[in-house]
């Protein structure tokens, strides 16, 4: 498919609940189905939260029960890959003939992991993307994901990959997406700052490859009431305390910004998507390509999973 609607989709989760937030990730998912989307890109965390301004009782040298407790409430709120959840999100792009990336936190033995799925229209699980690099905090409540999961994926609509928020800050990360031959670049973040946007543009100028970057629009609200949270919103206050303020944007290969970046609330942004504005980005520029000088500078990528522990047989 050449020319299609794309969707990026800037909401929050109900937060530590993982039935009402699929119901809702049900609800976007058939609203972006009606606005004309075949792919709608989800936020990081979507499923199901993002622990904004958590410090799970850690201090340097130092645990508190109450931080373990809140963990084990987070850990409790992740979802098996595969497995329940992951069937639930598959039903959902079944029913609204949608490719969807949605972000998760995936549960996997004693470890979560920050991850993005990948779902065909016919609701099948194509693949996940494990973040590489928790950024700061998020190092004590996530693990770090290796080369094994960094798929590309061929699909009608052209080759689906994601990077996850600061992780596009990783020059050596994109260029292996680029080397893949990414088509549909998405960023799943929590980013909210006015500066990502200019990021997402330099990617796609970089990339020649159209952006979808879906974040997250959180208040207070979205939490549960004995959340801990002790920061300063960005808006507001009480329930309606403005904790992550969205900025999800659209981008084509030429660095315009088709949709968005939107800070005023939940929304879905659609675009227009042609691909042969890839092809005639690629004309005069191809990092990977016609643009690279492999006698110079040569990128190695490791995609071999690291298990801790190797049965021999």
């Amino acid at each position: 498919m050449s020319v299609f609607t794309a969707a990026v989709v800037q909401a929050a989760p109900v937060g530590f609940d993982v039935a009402r937030t699929l119901t809702k990730l049900g609800d976007l998912a058939a609203d972006a189905a009606r606005r004309g989307a075949k792919i709608a890109v989800f936020p990081e965390a979507f499923v199901s939260a993002y622990p904004k301004g958590l410090d799970f009782g850690a201090r340097v040298g130092a645990r508190t029960p109450e931080g373990r407790e809140m963990f084990r409430r987070y850990f409790d709120s992740a979802i098996d890959v595969p497995g329940p959840a992951c069937d639930q999100i598959g039903r959902i792009a079944k029913a609204n003939e949608l490719q969807l990336v949605v972000g998760v936190i995936e549960r996997s033995l004693g470890t979560l992991y920050c991850t993005a799925l990948f779902f065909g229209p016919d609701g099948v699980c194509q693949g996940k993307r494990r973040k590489l690099m928790p950024t700061a905090m998020e190092r004590l409540i996530w693990g770090f994901g290796d080369g094994s999961t960094l798929p590309v994926i061929e699909t009608p609509l052209g080759r689906v990959g994601a990077v996850i928020c600061w992780e596009n800050y990783m020059p050596l990360l994109r260029t292996a997406m680029y080397a893949k031959g990414v088509e549909l670049y998405c960023a799943p973040t929590v980013d909210c700052r006015r500066t990502w946007a200019p990021s997402m543009r330099h990617i796609a100028v970089e990339g020649r490859c159209f952006v979808l970057s879906a974040c997250q629009f959180a208040r207070r609200s979205d939490f549960p009431a004995d959340y801990p949270i002790d920061m300063a919103p960005l808006s507001g206050s009480g329930g309606d305390a403005v904790l992550i303020d969205g900025g999800s944007v659209i981008v084509d290969p030429m660095g315009e910004v088709l949709a968005g970046p939107h800070h005023e609330g939940e929304c879905i942004l659609t675009a227009e998507i042609d691909r042969g504005a890839i092809a005639r980005g690629k004309f005069d520029l191809d990092v990977v390509g016609h643009y690279a000088r492999p006698d110079v500078f040569q990128l190695h990528v490791d995609e071999r999973a690291k298990p801790a522990v190797v049965s021999a047989t």
